[in-house]
Formats: C-alpha cells, sequence, structure tokens
C-alpha cells in the first residue's frame, strides 16, 4: 500500500509511466494543474508549495522502489518546476507556451549547475535541478521583456 502510495504520488499519478517523454507529459500534467488553481495566487501557491513537499517527500523513496537514480517515471519534479514558473510570469498564453519550451529545453539540457544539483543525493538531486530550470526559464522571459521595453 505505502509503495503504491508513493508511485502514484511521484509518478503524479501514473503519469510518468506513459510511453515516450515522461518529462514532457509530467510537465503538461502541471499546466492542468496550473490552470485548475490560477484565478487565485493563494491557490497556485498552495499547489506550488504541496507539490514540492510532496515531491521533497517520495522522489527518493520512489528511487529505491524503481531500483534507479532519477528514474524517467518520476515526474513530480516537472509538476513543481512548471507551476512556479507560471506562478512567476505574465499571464499570457504567449508566455505560456514560451514558459513551456524553455522549461523543457533547460530541464533536458541541464544549464550549469543543473547538472551538478541533479548529483545532490535522492530527491534534493530529483527536485533542485527542475526548480533551476524553472528560475533559468524565468529569468529568460524576463530578459525577453526587458528587451521588448528597450526596442520600443
Amino acid at each position: 500500500m505505502r509503495k503504491n502510495l508513493i508511485k502514484l504520488i511521484a509518478t503524479f499519478f501514473f503519469v510518468g509511466c506513459m510511453p515516450l517523454m515522461p518529462g514532457t507529459w509530467g510537465t503538461l500534467a502541471g499546466v492542468i494543474v496550473y490552470l485548475l488553481v490560477r484565478h487565485s495566487i493563494y491557490l497556485s501557491l498552495a499547489a506550488f508549495i504541496s507539490v514540492l513537499f510532496l515531491g521533497f517527500f517520495t522522489a527518493g523513496k520512489a528511487e529505491d522502489i524503481f531500483g534507479k537514480k532519477d528514474d524517467k517515471r518520476i515526474v513530480i519534479d516537472e509538476v513543481c518546476g512548471i507551476l512556479l514558473l507560471y506562478i512567476l510570469i505574465p499571464q499570457s498564453p504567449l508566455f505560456f507556451i514560451a514558459g513551456f519550451a524553455l522549461f523543457r529545453l533547460f530541464d533536458i539540457f541541464k544549464v550549469y549547475p543543473a547538472r551538478k544539483l541533479e548529483r545532490l543525493p535522492r530527491a534534493w538531486g530529483i527536485m533542485a535541478d527542475d526548480i533551476l530550470s524553472a528560475l533559468y526559464s524565468y529569468l529568460a522571459v524576463c530578459v525577453f521583456l526587458i528587451a521588448r521595453t528597450f526596442l520600443k
């Protein structure tokens, strides 16, 4: 029972078990969560904090269950990262789409020091690189907004 609950949470309701690109599916699941709570900053923050804590609680344990460090089926970190990003960026379809693409790129390519963070033990390594990817994506959006302001 306990192992099944950890799997359920770490794979974000088994979204991480979908074939091909589990990280992208996990990110899309996070987008859906955000769309459900976006009308309230309090709900958005509560969703992010809940997923953050659940991720730190289950990700390392899921590694033990799956028998592999940062197993691809563990996608609660992608859900957490995209929720953080969407809380930070301007609320518009353009930024949501750009943010999604940027987040996936930063998560896939592990821009320094994300690769080092990924090597942290257990849940710390799983969660930290996606939080950093969200922050890098946010900075990229900020650079775009600043550049757009100066180009007007």
